[in-house]
């Protein structure tokens, strides 16, 4: 047994989780245990079992995709369907569909496009991604909080509140323009496989980000960008940042950074607090070269450096400046200034206006 494959359960021998770990729980120990291990077999893992876990998880009103099936229809004769879907995805004749695209309405009266996914794609990649969250959740940095079991947006915003609470006194408003629509496939693919070695499972990735839409009765392809609407959008866009973005921020603060910095990441949008302001224009002049090389951009209107932190009105005013700046994340507006009650300064957020 080599070292690739040790974590892998005997297919012909099921154990309890009293009797011992299950199959999933020891991929996630061996990932623990071993950040470079590559996992060569892993399609076992998405049984019937987990398949029907996976469907009864789905939400049941949700539109149907190009498939035209519901769940509530997909429910009848539910495990001679799934006993299919299984026998397809491991012979490999599963094959991905297109997502429907469809467009809903904004307040600013634009129009924003919205994927939705084929039936048997969202249960695939739902037990795909319980998989995968074996794995990759072991490597993801603790600043990220998008989209991640036992994570939410409020530990995002509790993270943030603490960090700006000590000695930051400069924020960098992040925001990757179209980041979602702009993911480069052959990037994707090697982040993949840094810890994916199952070329069945990469084959399944690769046929998700190739499917394309389907818009007015027309197909369109995808040479970029995460598929709209999909189970596993969220968990390869935080694969593609963990890689370009986290790992690099991690190592820029070990070695540049003096002063206190924090991070905050939820999904592409990000929070980043500096004690020095040259030490927030260097990360964010050499992070702009960074996010380049993998097809990426800062949106120059979006992205901003501001003076911030629990004294920055202080400060603004012993200059005749006026009121701090403010930022926008996770719905909440960002300030800073004194307390009414206690004359104490801080920064608060307030529920945005548009939400």
């Amino acid at each position: 047994m080599t070292k690739e494959n040790a974590e892998e359960p005997n297919p012909n021998r099921t154990r309890s989780r009293e009797n011992g770990p299950s199959g999933l729980d020891r991929v996630r120990q061996a990932a623990k245990g071993d950040e470079k291990m590559r996992f060569t077999a892993l399609l076992h893992h998405v049984n019937v079992e987990l398949l029907r876990s996976s469907y009864q998880h789905l939400k049941r009103g949700a539109a149907a995709g190009v498939d035209e099936v519901t769940w509530q229809e997909y429910g009848n004769g539910l495990e001679e369907r799934i006993a299919d879907l299984h026998g397809r995805v491991q012979r490999g004749e599963y094959h991905a569909k297109p997502s429907r695209r469809v467009y809903i309405a904004k307040e600013d009266g634009r129009q924003r496009p919205l994927g939705i996914a084929a039936l048997e794609d969202k249960i695939v990649q739902s037990a795909v991604v319980q998989v995968l969250n074996q794995i990759w959740e072991e490597d993801f940095e603790d600043f990220s909080y998008g989209f991640r079991p036992g994570r939410n947006q409020h530990d995002a915003l509790d993270a943030l509140y603490v960090g700006i609470a000590g000695k930051v006194n400069y924020v960098v408003d992040l925001d990757i323009r179209s980041f979602f629509d702009k993911v480069d496939h052959g990037q994707m693919e090697k982040f993949v496989r840094h810890r994916i070695g199952d070329e069945r499972v990469v084959r399944l990735i690769q046929k998700w980000l190739r499917a394309g839409v389907v818009e007015d009765g027309k197909w369109f392809e995808t040479k970029e960008g995460t598929p709209q609407g999909a189970v596993i959008s969220p968990l390869l866009s935080n694969l593609y940042l963990h890689h370009v973005l986290d790992l690099w921020v991690v190592a820029w603060r070990k070695k540049a950074a003096r002063g206190e910095m924090i991070v905050v990441r939820y999904a592409d949008d990000a929070v980043l607090g500096f004690q020095h302001r040259e030490e927030a224009e260097k990360f964010l002049k050499e992070l702009q070269e960074r996010v380049r090389k993998f097809g990426l951009e800062l949106h120059p209107e979006k992205t901003r450096l501001i003076e911030f932190g629990r004294y920055a009105a202080e400060r603004r005013a012993k200059r005749g400046g006026g009121k701090p700046e403010t930022f926008n994340f996770l719905g909440f507006t960002h300030i800073c200034g004194k307390s009414h009650t206690t004359g104490i300064s801080r920064c608060t957020g307030r529920r945005s206006a548009s939400e």
